[in-house]
């Protein structure tokens, strides 16, 4: 049963339940993400070719089915029974991939079950709007980058724990891990998330009179943010290679590495989210690309383990700006879609997956190090693009800028 609109007490015990989530998600994630290629390689003996289908094939699978999700979730109020699905579908492929070793069923078990389970992050994100949205939307940047840090708070500890674990139990007990994880996330939402009362979209306060951007923007905005994240994605996949062969570390040491990034979001998320209600949020995302920008030059210069440990700093303020304030950014500019206002930016991760796939196996051929080479054209190319699109300039009614909230200005 739908729930109304409440005081910010109910507020608070929708989003603690939504926080958990997140934290279950990032340590799923986090055991998984940045050794899919290393499980493909050593678990699966998965050859090049084979790794680089499967890194395709699985995140455009994905896309399709969290853009269908996102659609269907802005004109019903289904958010909750979407958001179980996608816990269970998340339980059900890891329990699989526990056990199961033959290449073309993973695959299979990927494109249906994992597909499903990408609609998790997004919705969940979408959840969370709908409920700032019942509060101070002057706060929604601060609160969906809170929950964004509490993704990043469980990527502290997954990717070092995950290392231990593999050194010491192998895939299947990473695998049983993550179906623990997502089996808790199904939990909550089951017994501690009630049903919003309408999608953002159909909220006549959201949607009066406040535009939407035009494709333009959005295309841009979705082209920029996608270049960045694929930039994002491969830096993460060749990081566990790029320390063991080509700067002389250990798989462990990558953990360390990815770990030590994670927790310097923490920090830099939360002053985003609070610079966020006073600066403009486009000015804010592109000067954390900036960031990835250095961040890619000097990986590409690095020498030793301990130059790339160092530049996890700009690493971390690069992420925290653009993993933590793109998504309120879309929502802003689609305050009648916030299911696929989310989508789109979600699926710019998955559609990174499959551009970073061709360069991971151009680097597994020649040189890792060619990987933040290819990161670096990627930043540049999507700060361009982020600078690119700029939002038609509209005539609205001056009390309504302010609610707009577009960071544009």
């Amino acid at each position: 049963m739908a729930v109304p609109p409440t005081a910010s007490g109910t507020m608070s015990r929708r989003l603690l339940p939504l926080a958990l989530i997140f934290i279950a998600v990032g340590i799923g994630t986090s055991f998984v993400g940045p050794f899919l290629a290393l499980f493909l390689s050593d678990g699966v003996h998965a050859g090049p070719l084979k790794t680089t289908i499967f890194l395709l094939v699985a995140p455009l699978s994905g896309v399709v089915v969290s853009w269908l999700v996102g659609r269907l979730s802005d004109r019903r109020p289904i958010r909750r029974p979407l958001l179980l699905s996608a816990a269970l579908a998340s339980m059900a492929g890891a329990v699989l991939t526990s056990f199961v070793r033959d290449y073309w069923v993973l695959l299979a078990v990927t494109v249906t079950l994992t597909s499903l389970a990408g609609a998790l992050f997004p919705q969940s994100f979408a959840y969370a709007r709908q409920v700032l949205q019942q509060g101070d939307p002057r706060r929604a940047a601060m609160g969906i980058s809170t929950l964004r840090m509490l993704f990043s708070v469980a990527w502290v500890a997954g990717p070092p724990l995950a290392a231990l674990l593999l050194a010491a139990r192998g895939f299947a007990y990473t695998y049983g891990l993550v179906a623990i994880m997502y089996g808790l996330a199904a939990l909550i939402v089951y017994r501690w998330l009630p049903e919003v009362s309408a999608p953002a979209g159909h909220a006549e306060h959201e949607t009066e009179n406040v535009p939407e951007a035009p494709r333009s923007t959005i295309f841009l905005l979705v082209a920029g943010f996608t270049v960045v994240q694929t930039a994002m994605t491969l830096g993460v996949q060749a990081m566990p290679l790029f320390v063991s062969t080509d700067l002389g570390g250990s798989v462990s040491g990558a953990g360390l590495i990815l770990g030590l990034c994670a927790a310097l979001e923490i920090p830099l998320l939360l002053g985003f989210g609070a610079l966020g209600t006073r600066w403009p949020l486009r000015r804010l995302i592109l000067i954390g690309v900036v960031f990835g920008i250095a961040y890619q030059a000097v990986a590409v210069g690095a020498g030793t383990v301990w130059v790339l440990a160092a530049a996890q700093v700009l690493n971390a303020t690069f992420i925290a700006a653009v993993g933590g304030l793109s998504i309120t950014y879309m929502q802003d500019l689609m305050p009648g879609h916030h299911g696929r206002a989310t989508t789109l930016i979600t699926n710019t991760f998955p559609i990174g997956q499959i551009l970073a796939a061709p360069a991971f196996g151009l680097a597994q051929h020649f040189d890792y190090r060619l990987a933040y080479a290819v990161n670096l054209a990627l930043c540049v190319l999507g700060l361009g693009l982020i600078l690119a699109a700029r939002r038609a300039r509209q005539v609205v009614p001056e009390e309504r800028r302010e609610a707009m909230l577009t960071g544009t200005a």
